[in-house]
């Protein structure tokens, strides 16, 4: 069997995001309004965190789906510049690439979002022979990737059995509903939820409770606590990380980067604590800067903040 090329493989949802700033509060009758500035950006959290993974050394694949448009095109070109291999990449003619559009006032924001083809990719997108190419299988936005859904259990089971490990970042559930995950996380090495969405599948009151509840199903726990830090849990050690204190600018994407440290150190085998910090810095680093990319740091970067903390 040759090696994998890729150290990771993201299957994942592509949509660009409209960013629109300034007094952005629409007035229905035929008003028109003139906004501050208008920038098409990277979005989908799958995209944001493939590009941190490759912005730190990894070699990065995604499978993902999108339409032969002009966002489809748009979001092709900027994956690519960004050293993410788009091969594998299911282009529809015809099809209508996701979108977004931000709303951004002050800090506050109201996001808009056509589907497009964000749920369309299935887990037979994901063959047996993109499998064998890669080290990890990391899967972001469940709750908004329907189709991919049922087969995922069987699709991580399958990813197991030829030797990769697997994780997710489900992101928020917007029906509330939060159904389906015990089956699904039994078959996670790594889960990787904010400390909303971990109380909210857990269905605990505080943090620690959640924690416990969720390592019973996983075998690797981090939990992302925004300007509080991260926690993490595998088998009997939990180990905190403060975040790193930086000029705020956006939190877009902040997640993303640090579910790319934290796989990185994974990979790599390091302490749980090591691994922690690294995605802390990752996180944290990254919201130096407006919109999911800009403010990504390279593993340099994030090994300065690291090591002057321990």
């Amino acid at each position: 069997m040759t090696d994998p090329i890729f150290d990771i493989l993201v299957a994942g949802e592509i949509n660009p995001d409209l960013l629109l700033t300034g007094d952005v509060v629409p007035v229905f009758g035929q008003v028109e309004k003139i906004v501050d500035s208008a920038n098409l950006l990277i979005g989908s959290s799958s995209v944001i965190f493939a590009c941190a993974a490759a912005r730190l050394g990894l070699k990065v694949g995604f499978v993902g789906m999108c339409g032969d448009d002009i966002f489809g095109k748009f979001m092709l070109a900027e994956i690519s510049s960004r050293g993410v291999d788009i091969a594998n990449v299911i282009v529809i003619p015809g099809g209508q690439t996701g979108l977004s559009v931000i709303l951004n006032r002050g800090s506050d924001r109201a996001i808009l979002t056509n589907a497009g083809l964000i749920p369309a990719l299935k887990t037979e997108d994901v063959t047996p022979d993109l499998l064998c190419q890669a080290r990890h299988l990391h899967v972001a936005s469940y709750f908004l990737q329907t189709s991919l859904q049922p087969g995922l259990p069987g699709l991580f089971e399958q990813a197991h059995s030829m030797g990769l490990t697997t994780s997710i970042d489900t992101n928020w559930d917007p029906s509330g509903n939060w159904h389906g995950l015990e089956t699904l996380l039994r078959q996670v090495d790594v889960f990787l939820p904010n400390e909303n969405e971990a109380l909210a599948v857990s269905e605990a009151d505080d943090i620690d409770t959640a924690i416990l509840f969720l390592i019973g199903l996983s075998k690797l726990v981090a939990v992302k606590q925004g300007g509080k830090g991260a926690t993490a849990c595998s088998g009997g050690s939990l180990v905190h990380a403060p975040a790193i204190l930086v000029d705020v600018v956006d939190t877009v994407g902040a997640g993303d980067a640090f579910d790319a440290g934290f796989l990185l150190g994974f990979l790599k085998k390091w302490p749980l604590e090591k691994t922690l910090r690294l995605a802390v810095a990752c996180g944290s680093l990254s919201t130096r800067k407006a919109g999911g990319i800009a403010g990504q740091p390279s593993l340099e970067e994030a090994m300065r903040h690291v090591s002057s903390a321990g």
